[in-house]
């Protein structure tokens, strides 16, 4: 069994298994050099050396095929689909009493912490999230036509929070559909409540929204904005730098996804980082991870794509991710690092890093598509008994 998005190459060489490259090609009629391409993914065989090879292989040529998976009806019981219908409205009676908000509020923070810091953390968040959003809709329809103003706000505050871990999720789960829907009910909640400190948080989870859609123009145009927006506030000092940093940081994503390096480079250093000097690691302030370590990050990560691997490798030497309270930004940090190793062509060194997110964070090592991309590659490319390292790992996180 092999994933729906395993190219056609990998294929044949999952199928090959132990049998020799030169002996397969022989058999077939074609050259070693041509089947190695093949593998590699450097030359998509025609149709009559596929079918040779799938005879050859003993599997049907269907299972050479590198086609993604059919469509199928969503299925009722997914945790994505029972957050959909908790988002939509279905839950509980509208007579049933509501959970109160600080009820809520406990459940939304633990949600959280175990979404910053659980290496099963979409396991934890499947069981969790769909009866906590559908508690907190109805908390929100109760309060809305409730008498307590205190309540109300409460009540909002905590939805406006939740909404935002539900982004997170929905977007890593690929549901960019309801992701939006979800930013949008966050800020919807947080203008309700009236707290700009939530405003600001549901602006930053927006821009992350439009960077997932692939609008990174949107996205900084909306962050740049926001962070204006929150320089004028009365929030304490270090809510406001966090919330315009993390805000700034949104712009440099959106910048360096439209390749202006020198311009996400220059907002990082002129406005993201000395906003975090205000900002203590461990704050997490609006449960954006915002501090002098992640403005760090960033400037790794724009190294990264820009194709400067050398100086995102020293620039990450002296990076210390232990104060950092989310594993997942750890587990990008360690991402971009095994990309820069693969870019330079050290397999080993790449390997390494990606052993080392498996054991912090395997369930997103499964699901990230440049993770399962880079494991493809040490299969590929590295020696022997490397690549068999990285197919061992490619059939625990379910890539073949």
């Amino acid at each position: 069994m092999v994933a729906a998005d395993l190219p056609i190459g990998d294929r044949i060489r999952h199928y090959r298994g132990g049998r020799r490259q030169d002996a397969i090609a022989g058999l077939v009629g074609i050259s070693p050099d041509y089947l190695s391409q093949i593998e590699r993914g450097l030359k998509v065989p025609s149709v009559p050396i596929l079918y040779a090879l799938a005879q050859e292989l003993g599997v049907p040529a269907a299972a050479l095929l590198s086609e993604q998976a059919p469509m199928e009806a969503e299925s009722s019981d997914t945790a994505e689909a029972a957050v959909g219908r908790a988002l939509l409205g279905y839950g509980p009676a509208l007579s049933t009493s509501p959970a109160t908000a600080a009820v809520l509020r406990d459940r939304v923070e633990a949600a959280w912490q175990s979404w910053q810091t659980s290496g099963t953390r979409f396991t934890e968040a499947s069981e969790a999230l769909p009866a906590l959003v559908a508690d907190v809709e109805h908390a929100v329809r109760a309060a809305r036509t409730g008498t307590d103003p205190a309540e109300r706000r409460a009540v909002l505050r905590t939805a406006a929070d939740l909404y935002c871990l539900l982004r997170s999720y929905l977007r890593r789960t690929g549901r960019v559909d309801l992701a939006t829907i979800a930013a949008d009910r966050a800020m919807r909640a947080a203008e309700d409540a009236d707290d700009p400190l939530r405003i600001a948080a549901a602006q930053w989870n927006l821009g992350h929204v439009l960077l997932a859609a692939g609008q990174p123009a949107e996205a900084e145009e909306l962050a740049l904005r926001a962070a204006e927006q929150v320089a004028t506030t009365t929030m304490p000092e270090v809510e406001r730098a966090a919330m315009g940093g993390a805000l700034h940081l949104v712009a440099v994503v959106g910048a360096a996804r439209r390749r202006r390096w020198w311009e996400a480079r220059d907002r990082l250093r002129q406005h993201a980082a000395p906003a975090a000097r205000h900002v203590p690691d461990d704050s997490n302030i609006g449960w954006t991870v915002f501090g002098p370590t992640n403005v760090a990050l960033h400037a790794v990560s724009i190294d990264m794509e820009a194709g400067e691997t050398g100086e995102a490798l020293h620039t990450a030497d002296a990076i210390d991710t232990s104060g950092v309270p989310s594993l997942e930004r750890e587990f990008t940090f360690v991402l971009e690092v095994a990309a820069c190793h693969s870019q330079r062509r050290d397999d080993a060194a790449a390997l390494l890093a990606l052993r080392d997110l498996e054991a912090i964070a395997p369930e997103d090592l499964s699901r990230n598509p440049l993770a399962r991309q880079l494991v493809l590659t040490v299969i590929r490319r590295a020696r022997a008994m490397h690549a068999r390292q990285a197919e061992k790992m490619a059939e625990r996180i379910g890539l073949i």
